[in-house]
């Protein structure tokens, strides 16, 4: 009767994300159509390509929904985060100066590239919450994955649509520095490699754990802490508040997921007796 509830809730929950992910649709179908911002098109662009790569992948390696589910995100964490880098980097070169983490920067101003790349991990977040739906790739009545994906998806367009914040949006993705790693252990266990002594496996767990404090809990915090210090900079609109909401979801959800990567930490390197290579 509990595991029925459960489903049902699941159930519930896969009707509700679905519902916002058509809203979201067509809302930026409208602003493309009747506003005239073919800009935004790349959000398809996006959309559509990690589709096919979805098919590629379920063509010529394998069709397990998750398997493919975890490697088209590998495929995005690891452009997103060479695309983030790039833009830094390059953005540093040509002012040589810190004052690209100025207020008037990180909202007004859009370094090269950073539009693009923004619209490109919008149709990728919309791609993944698509397939996740249609193959039931999530648990419980609210699930976080769902929701992380809901916030950005809120965050992220409204940002495009608006034209601003959009620099403070790409610091956000540094965070899949850290997401290539949860995505490598995924494909690696699926893979059946599992052997807990293996340099392998501890070295990825290291580079995991770094990157988790220095490419996700720590920048969302300073970001959070930054929005705080320069909100008194920000006009009466819906910039403040919606960067708010989203930073606080995001740390939320920071919070629960190096709880889970600590559960996980302690059941890889310390299993139970009998079990050293589960």
């Amino acid at each position: 009767m509990a595991r029925g509830s459960n489903k049902q809730r699941a159930g519930n929950a896969g009707v509700f994300f679905m519902a916002t992910l058509v809203m979201w649709a067509v809302s930026v179908v409208f602003e493309i159509t009747f506003n005239k911002r073919d800009e935004l098109l790349l959000i398809f662009a996006g959309f559509f390509f990690f589709q096919l790569a979805n098919w590629v992948l379920r063509f010529l390696v394998s069709s397990e929904p998750l398997f493919v589910n975890t490697s088209v995100s590998l495929l995005h964490s690891s452009l997103a985060s060479a695309s983030v880098v790039f833009i830094l980097l390059n953005q540093c070169f040509a002012n040589r100066s810190i004052h690209i983490f100025d207020h008037e920067q990180l909202v007004h101003h859009t370094w090269p590239w950073a539009y693009q790349a923004l619209c490109f991990s919008c149709g990728y977040f919309a791609y993944d919450q698509l397939d996740m739906l249609k193959y039931r790739l999530y648990t419980g009545w609210f699930p976080s994955i769902l929701a992380h994906h809901l916030i950005l998806l809120i965050c992220f367009t409204l940002a495009l649509y608006r034209n601003v914040t959009i620099n403070y949006l790409i610091l956000t993705l540094i965070c899949e520095l850290h997401s290539v790693f949860l995505h490598v252990r995924k494909v690696r266990r699926m893979a059946g490699i599992r052997t807990a002594e293996s340099k392998i496996v501890k070295a990825e767990w290291v580079l995991s754990w770094v990157t988790f404090f220095f490419a996700r809990l720590i920048p969302h915090l300073l970001i959070l802490t930054k929005l705080l210090k320069d909100a008194s900079r920000f006009g009466k609109g819906i910039e403040l508040p919606l960067a708010l909401f989203g930073m606080i979801g995001m740390n939320l959800l920071n919070i629960g997921l190096g709880l889970d990567l600590f559960s996980a930490f302690k059941r890889e390197i310390n299993p139970p007796q009998g079990h050293r290579s589960d």
